[in-house]
């Protein structure tokens, strides 16, 4: 897809010359730079030669250059004329925005508009730095919008999280996020000069789920959408919740910062949240000492400890109000996203069942929360995908394709799904997602001394079984310690051997691969299980063994990388809006859905499987006796338990796995 390109670069070279005596080779590395291994100048804007000396650059470069290296705050005055307004709601509301107009605008532009409740974040020339974020779109020249949202920073009215839509859409008055985003748009292309009448709005995380609004009753003029690791659904698997099982650190950290003004982790004390979490005790003690019901979300955790319509439709609830797709829409999400991966899949999926005109499309990339509108996406951790991957989503999926859709300009040429498959470190186009052509289930089976094979079991009897205690005083970490929030967009890519060998941890290894295996789809754990509790968490972690001696990169041999997992809440195994205690003793079958991969074992390289009851404080610690609400558990409820993973012939526990046909 081919698109002409903004004489805006000569503005951007004059704003390089501005900033000529900053150099720019000593500059803070990116987060994709800081791994193992060398990266090379190509894949690292803190490598790039100060401007003044290589005129040569591309707009591109030079942008990354100026405004991605960390230490630079680029002069945007020298790229566009800034306008801030308060547009009014059909409420009366107004809300702060910022309008971005470039100074060499020649005829009518399209406008891009992006809405957050995280603030706009001036620079020190008081232009928003959120421009960062889109050098792909700035080269093609657009009008940028940036709004406050409803009761955020310098807007009126009040801010609730993640907010319900209105329960009568025919209420005259009555407002949303999605009346929000309409009166937002109707003011723009009514009242800014020179836009074209075409809208298209993105967003990440919460900005993703406000498109998602957007797309509800959406604006005529509203032409393109990009919801971007949005939620869907909080208690089964976006940010506050996995099947049930609460994600304490996460939801702690984003909560008391957005609804208790407390800068995050402050209140913990230690900088290890493992240490810190554990001394605070049960979560009934966050709210006695620290929230003080000063923060809505935290206070109904309690309200609404199990699956009802607060979690439905209150919270985030984006999938009962998606209607049949009008507008383009692209949805992105990264396969490392430890906050929203679940929800941008089942967004699309719900819009591509009444998608009727292929306007319905989704990405599938190797990166973290939000990784893709930054920084090269060359290396997530230690791990190496062989590109930059996140560039050549910009510029070669993103930047078109709002070009084709509020310009006209070049060709639509894009799959249905988008999808890199990692360990063979190649994009691939799937007709849907997931896949349902060249895919066999295999099932691959836990076996006696920790092994692993597609064979199934062949023994009988209750001694076909593997036992390990279970302590909340002693939780696996989820990472390896000390634990602060400044890791955790990458948390996912880190050496799993940091549990690998815990008596608390069950492990499973095949042989060495002889040839490549392929899964593509969602592979899912079958355990059979018992318990001497009444409740238990079950955790399942699919990982890729590199060879013990791995000559291409010697500092990845014998690496764990972990290529799936998930966690399941026991009391919810039949229900996810009513619990039952576990019988003690008992075997139960569990299914735990691993959620989406794309990935290559690749011959020379094992299969594991790693089985274990907590993962903290990543998820908050199961007492192992039913109570009513975990919410409210007090200190005597938490005991330990002993607990039984089954690989009989009649209890033969494995992963279905979607592997690819060779």
């Amino acid at each position: 897809m081919t698109v002409s390109r903004s004489p805006i670069w000569r503005s951007i070279q004059a704003l390089a010359v501005s900033l000529a005596g900053v150099s720019l080779a000593c500059s803070a590395p990116t987060p994709d730079s800081s791994a193992v291994g060398s990266t090379s100048s190509a894949d690292s804007p803190s490598e790039f030669v100060n401007p003044m000396v290589q005129s040569a650059l591309s707009t591109r470069q030079m942008y990354y250059a100026l405004g991605r290296d960390g230490r630079t705050d680029p002069d945007f005055s020298l790229v566009f004329d800034q306008e801030i307004v308060r547009i009014p709601m059909r409420d009366g509301i107004e809300l702060h925005t910022e309008i971005y107009r470039p100074v060499d605008q020649s005829g009518d532009l399209p406008i891009i508009l992006t809405r957050t409740p995280y603030g706009l974040n001036q620079t020190p020339n008081g232009y928003t730095a959120l421009l960062r974020m889109y050098p792909d779109l700035i080269e093609d020249d657009y009008l940028f919008v940036f709004q406050d949202t409803r009761g955020r920073n310098a807007s009126d009215g009040e801010f609730v999280t993640l907010s319900p839509m209105r329960e009568d859409r025919t209420e005259e008055g009555a407002t949303d996020e999605s009346t929000d985003a309409y009166d937002t748009i109707e003011w723009l292309v009514t009242n800014v000069e020179q836009n074209n009448g075409r809208v298209g709005t993105l967003g990440i995380s919460y900005g993703g789920f406000l498109t998602t609004r957007a797309l509800v009753d959406p604006h005529p003029a509203l032409k393109a959408a990009s919801p971007q690791a949005t939620c869907a659904d909080m208690f089964i698997g976006d940010d506050w919740h996995h099947n049930g099982a609460f994600r304490l650190e996460y939801a702690f950290g984003w909560i008391s910062a957005m609804e208790a003004d407390l800068i995050r982790g402050e209140p913990l004390g230690s900088y290890d949240n493992y240490e810190s979490f554990l001394e605070l005790g049960p979560l009934s003690n966050i709210n006695k000492n620290i929230l003080h019901g000063q923060a809505p979300s935290w206070n109904a955790f309690t309200e609404h400890p199990n699956l009802d319509d607060y979690w439905l439709y209150g919270m985030c609830g984006v999938l009962p109000h998606i209607q049949p797709v009008t507008v383009p829409t692209l949805n992105v999400t990264g396969w490392y996203d430890a906050e929203d991966f679940y929800g941008p899949i089942e967004v699309y999926k719900k819009y591509e069942a009444t998608d009727e005109k292929d306007l319905n499309h989704l990405v599938l990339g190797p990166w973290y929360h939000g990784g893709w509108s930054f920084g090269p996406g060359r290396r997530l951790g230690a791990i190496d995908f062989e590109s930059n991957t996140a560039e050549w989503y910009r510029n070669e999926i993103q930047a078109p394709w709002f070009a084709y859709w509020l310009k006209d300009e070049g060709e639509i040429d894009l799959p249905e799904v988008w999808a890199f498959r990692t360990g063979a470190n190649t994009w691939e186009s799937f007709d849907s997602w997931p896949p349902r052509e060249g895919i066999e289930r295999r099932s691959l089976y836990l076996r006696a001394d920790g092994g692993l094979s597609f064979d199934p079991p062949t023994e009988i009897g209750d001694e076909a079984v593997d036992r390990y205690i279970s302590d909340p005083d002693n939780p696996v970490p989820f990472r390896k310690r000390p634990i602060g929030y400044d890791g955790w967009p990458e948390w996912q890519a880190e050496d799993q051997r940091l549990a690998h060998g815990r008596p608390d941890v069950l492990t499973y290894t095949s042989q060495v691969l002889e040839e490549d295996l392929t899964i593509t789809g969602e592979p899912i754990a079958n355990l059979f299980a018992a318990t001497t509790g009444t409740d238990s968490d079950w955790i399942v972690k699919l990982i890729d063994v590199y060879p013990q001696r791995y000559e291409p990169e010697p500092a990845m041999s014998g690496f764990q990388f972990l290529a799936a997992a998930e966690v399941f809440r026991g009391r919810y195994r039949t229900s996810f809006e009513s619990p039952e205690p576990l019988a003690a003793g008992q075997v139960l079958p569990y299914e735990v859905n691993l959620r989406s991969r794309n990935h290559t074992f690749k011959a020379g390289h094992q299969i594991m499987v790693q089985i274990q009851s907590t993962w903290f404080p990543l998820i908050d610690r199961n007492p192992q006796t039913f109570v009513d609400s975990i919410y409210e558990a007090v200190a005597e409820d938490f005991e330990t338990a002993t607990q039984s993973v089954y690989r009989s012939t009649e209890f033969p526990s494995h992963l279905s796995l979607p592997v690819r046909e060779p």
